[in-house]
């Protein structure tokens, strides 16, 4: 607890927003509408009804865009969401395999695929709250005298329904899940060398081989920057059958994709840079294909207007996304939500007041002693942020944490 408020802290005064979660809340204000809204006309209906959305928040640095989409995230927890966050600074945004390769990490396949097997033993008429830990389905039917032919068939026949069969998974993501959730459910048990080749092959790592995989009954064609969206989609589609809502996943700071110099994070080439537009280009293509998918896509408005090397470079990105960036009022229902626009028509002194009120109450309760700006200094800050660099989060928050003479 001691180093997650230290973190906070930290973060806190370099006008970061926090990871803790308590502390975020503490410290939200004015994003409430706009969260309600994504809420109410993606979490809660469209997204868990079947379909997919891709969603740019797009401002000036420090303008709130992580620290939105942390709340939105926490929100897609509540509704039963399974959530993926990660930054283009450290997954490869030019090669779709590290994409799909991080959101089945994070997803966490293990917790899928029990969601799965607990969904199959309730259609067997079975409470998996009866279940002993550690116990599989066939222990237990086997108790009690169950555990016959018949037995086995029912799982084979619920473990092709809801993988092999269906149509909306990738033949071989199906077939690998198929296994893994019969050995959850006790059958058919697979060896452990066979269940680390499965998982192998799942997570693309290239060790795996092609005559083990085939030796399995399965095509020997590993994860490639071709498939990775299709497995990505089964991917959503398996944690939908899990009992899930569906999967978020944010990626942020993908203005780094205008970074070729060295330093932190990934270095992006002009090629490489391209590459990560088509992929984003096949994204927005192939979305209406998904189910239970909701993308956050978190950039600086810079990515859009620079000339050299933001999107305005890759045309075939750009005449998908450009009709969306010249709406003059802020409509929530548009692909690119723009917080900046969004400050202008919906914040007054009143709110920016009441931010800098609990940014200064927080960093109290932490020890770090601050006073509330004056009326004057937050009625300053307004007018500069319509024609500033900077945010108007990022600009109350220096003022709070570094007075109100500070140059913001």
């Amino acid at each position: 607890m001691a180093e997650a408020g230290n973190a906070a802290l930290a973060a806190l005064v370099a006008g970061r927003a926090p990871e803790d979660e308590m502390t975020l809340e503490r410290i939200s204000v004015g994003v409430d509408p706009l969260i309600h809204f994504l809420r109410e006309h993606y979490l809660t209906s469209y997204i868990p009804a079947g379909g997919s959305k891709i969603k740019f928040l797009c401002g000036q640095p420090g303008s709130g865009k992580t620290h939105t989409a942390r709340i939105l995230e926490k929100e897609a927890h509540r509704e039963g969401y399974l959530t993926v966050t990660f930054s283009a600074r450290e997954v490869a945004m030019n090669d779709f395999r590290e994409i799909y390769r991080r959101c089945l990490s994070q997803c966490g396949l293990d917790r899928i695929l029990t969601g799965c097997a607990g969904e199959i033993i309730r259609g067997m008429n079975v409470d998996p709250n009866a279940l002993a830990e550690g116990q599989t389905l066939m222990d237990y039917l086997s108790e009690r005298g169950e555990g016959d032919v018949l037995a086995r068939s029912d799982i084979r026949s619920a473990l092709r329904k809801f993988f092999t069969r269906n149509p909306l998974l990738d033949r071989e993501f199906a077939a690998c899940c198929s296994l893994l959730t019969g050995d959850l459910l006790g059958h058919p048990v697979l060896e452990p060398a066979n269940r680390d080749l499965i998982r192998g092959w799942l997570n693309g790592d290239p060790a795996v081989k092609a005559g083990q995989i085939r030796a399995l009954g399965m095509t020997p064609v590993g994860v490639t920057r071709f498939n990775a969206r299709h497995l990505l989609r089964s991917l959503a589609e398996t944690a939908h059958l899990a009992g899930y809502s569906g999967v978020m996943i944010v990626v942020d700071d993908l203005e780094a994709l205008m970074n070729n110099k060295d330093g932190n994070g990934i270095k992006y080439s002009k090629a490489k840079r391209e590459d990560a537009y088509e992929s984003i280009r096949q994204l927005i293509d192939e979305i209406d294909s998904m189910r239970y998918l909701l993308f956050v896509f978190c950039l600086n408005r810079e990515l859009m207007d620079n000339e050299n090397a933001g999107m305005k470079t890759y045309q075939a990105l750009w005449l998908r996304i450009q009709n969306e960036v010249v709406g003059h009022r802020f409509n929530g229902f548009a692909d690119i939500l723009n917080l900046d626009r969004y400050e202008e028509e919906k914040w007054n002194e009143g709110l920016v007041m009441e931010m800098a009120r609990k940014l200064a109450e927080t960093l109290t309760a932490m020890g770090e002693p601050r006073e509330v700006p004056s009326e004057e200094t937050i009625h300053g800050l307004m007018e500069r942020a319509q024609y500033g660099a900077m945010g108007l989060p990022y600009m109350v928050n220096r003022a709070v944490v570094e007075g109100e003479e500070a140059d913001v």
